[in-house]
């Protein structure tokens, strides 16, 4: 097994622990939390050929590779490594309060499941090159990322769970719509569709008070027709139906802390009126709030 984990269910190091959550073969899924009031250091190898993922769902971490050279990754980022040349000593230093998801599968392994999709760094020409990534963590993905910490099942039942989860995090990782391009002649250019995930972003940041269409359209320096069929192209969603998921996936993230009632998420969300939030909600899902919350119990 070359992965961060060699063998045992939990691996502990000079300060800090890895909990293994699931391995079969060269696919591994771990996680470690850091609920101390001190920085607590990992000490680990990323193997050449194999694939390394980090989700640092809360707080902050540090990746030093040696004296001279370090990484810090921020709440809610991921990275993804891949070397070919060779293994790489790191230390993994977890801020207080961090929780941190990391999973490891070989090259081999990944051509299999992805066997009929062109990933870059599975193409023959690229076997050689190394590949890095950075990216914010999407809400549906930190959603899934959230349960490994929160959710308690019996010993035969996390095994098939944690199974299950290995891969939908795999999947969803790699599940990014691209636009399509030849359907939609506004996004052949690419000015237009950085005007479009600039928009999607000030969305976000103000999605407890969201600018209307044409506020956001005049934002972003498009129409609004440009918006909204770019928009529905990139993201599948229309503008506010696509603000509406990304809500609503925060609001069962919420949920899943257990510190907070139904009330409070649905005003933390921008709701005036939690009913409207309650409706919204087994809408998407099918069941309210209550009754999710009542099957985390």
């Amino acid at each position: 097994m070359h992965s961060i984990i060699e063998t045992s269910q939990t691996k502990i190091h000079s300060q800090g622990t890895i909990q293994v959550l699931f391995e079969k073969d060269d696919f591994s899924l771990s996680i470690s939390e850091n609920t101390s009031k001190k920085t607590e250091a990992i000490d680990t190898e990323l193997h050449k050929n194999i694939i390394h993922f980090y989700f640092c769902v809360e707080g902050s971490a540090v990746f030093a590779f040696g004296p001279h050279y370090s990484r810090e990754i921020t709440n809610q980022k991921n990275y993804f490594f891949y070397n070919p040349e060779k293994n790489l000593t790191c230390q993994i230093q977890l801020a207080p309060r961090t929780k941190m998801v990391m999973m490891a599968i070989s090259l081999e392994s990944m051509h299999k499941l992805f066997v009929n999709d062109v990933l870059p760094f599975l193409k023959a020409e690229n076997v050689n090159q190394k590949f890095y990534d950075e990216r914010e963590i999407p809400p549906h993905l930190l959603l899934v990322l959230n349960q490994l910490f929160n959710t308690q099942l019996s010993e035969s039942a996390s095994r098939l769970f944690y199974h299950g989860k290995a891969y939908e995090i795999l999947s969803l990782y790699f599940s990014e719509r691209k636009p399509n391009t030849e359907n939609c002649p506004f996004l052949n250019d690419q000015e237009t569709v950085r005007k479009i995930k600039h928009a999607k972003e000030h969305l976000l940041k103000n999605a407890e008070a969201p600018p209307n269409l044409k506020e956001l359209a005049k934002f972003a320096g498009l129409n609004e027709y440009q918006l909204k069929a770019g928009f529905k192209e990139i993201y599948g969603n229309s503008v506010f139906g696509y603000l509406l998921d990304h809500k609503l996936d925060h609001a069962r993230v919420l949920l899943d802390t257990k510190k907070h009632k139904v009330n409070e998420v649905a005003y933390q969300l921008g709701y005036t009126n939690p009913s409207h939030f309650i409706a919204a909600f087994k809408k998407k899902f099918g069941m309210t709030p209550k009754k999710y919350l009542m099957g985390k119990n």
